[in-house]
């Protein structure tokens, strides 16, 4: 999956831009008339925030969500608050992801009854990635500015598939991939994670996981984890507030004892941001999760010296 991707990246990269005239279909089916660039958006979403940012939007953004730190200036807001405080600051667009429609339909009801234009993006694989990228692009009047990411993505992944492909597959490691320790749940096959993973040179020894909904998540849990118990070199797992996990947890968790990676203490935690956000941010955590892999690799050491 990996290395299509990369291939697919740089063909993007080099195609005329014809994409962003297509019409904007959100994540919830939600058709958007972009007659000119929104000026007054209010961020919901961490991702949105950064992505508008690396385009070229920042200044466009008038409030971000409560646990958005990014533009430290800005009102924070939540979905759970009233409405009113959002309309207080005569926004033209609110970014939503789709896990707010489904909790707070009211919020969204309330802002298009004033005329507020509501989006609700969140790519549940890569292959949305870009087109992700692209529609914030539209809404915001930065086109060119995504095509810029979209470009640095490409050459960046480019960059890094140089150092992979001298890893010999027989001595590429088998990774389990945590995405929520207490449900016992890892990433779908096609998720952002699962891509860093492979990207970063590991094997994903979860191929057989079952994704919960549309999302980046899949279940697993603890009876196929064990039953792949020797094949596991490394464990790894998102931190953040999807997965408040610590090494501590993992290790000393009933039964996980028998994990290869365990014995050889072999557990490490990764950045949630690096991994499951659909941001440029992503080819750091590929760097991150290479060089977690393959120390020796990353300081310049090779076999034979």
């Amino acid at each position: 999956m990996a290395g299509r991707f990369v291939v697919t990246v740089l063909l993007i990269v080099m195609v005329t831009g014809s994409a962003f005239a297509a019409p904007i279909i959100d994540s919830d089916g939600r058709v958007v008339v972009v007659d000119k660039p929104f000026t007054r958006i209010i961020s919901l979403y961490g991702a949105h925030t950064r992505n508008l940012i690396d385009m070229g939007a920042g200044e466009q953004i008038v409030a971000v969500g409560r646990s958005d730190h990014q533009l430290p200036d800005l009102p924070r807001l939540s979905f759970r608050d009233d409405p009113e405080r959002l309309l207080a600051l005569k926004p033209d667009l609110v970014l939503i992801r789709p896990m707010i429609s489904r909790s707070y339909p009211q919020l969204v009801q309330r802002l298009e009854q004033t005329g507020v234009s509501v989006v609700s993006l969140q790519p549940a694989a890569m292959d949305e990635l870009f087109r992700y990228w692209e529609t914030l692009g539209r809404l915001s009047g930065h086109e060119q500015g995504a095509r810029q990411m979209i470009a640095v993505f490409g050459v960046g992944l480019a960059e890094i598939s140089l150092q992979v492909d001298h890893i010999l597959q027989q001595d590429r490691k088998q990774v389990y991939f945590e995405s929520i320790h207490k449900r016992m749940k890892t990433f779908a096959p096609d998720s952002m994670a699962i891509f860093v993973l492979e990207l970063a040179g590991g094997i994903n020894v979860a191929k057989d996981a079952v994704q919960v909904r549309k999302t980046n998540i899949a279940a697993y849990g603890k009876e196929r984890i064990l039953a792949k118990a020797d094949q596991i070199d490394v464990f790894l797992a998102q931190q953040g507030r999807m997965n408040p996990v610590t090494q501590e947890m993992i290790t000393k968790e009933p039964g996980f004892q028998v994990i290869k990676a365990i014995r050889n203490n072999q557990v490490f935690l990764v950045d949630e941001k690096l991994v499951s956000r659909p941001t440029l941010g992503l080819l750091e955590g590929i760097k991150t999760v290479y060089n977690i892999l393959y120390p020796l690799l990353h300081q310049g050491v090779t076999d034979g010296k």
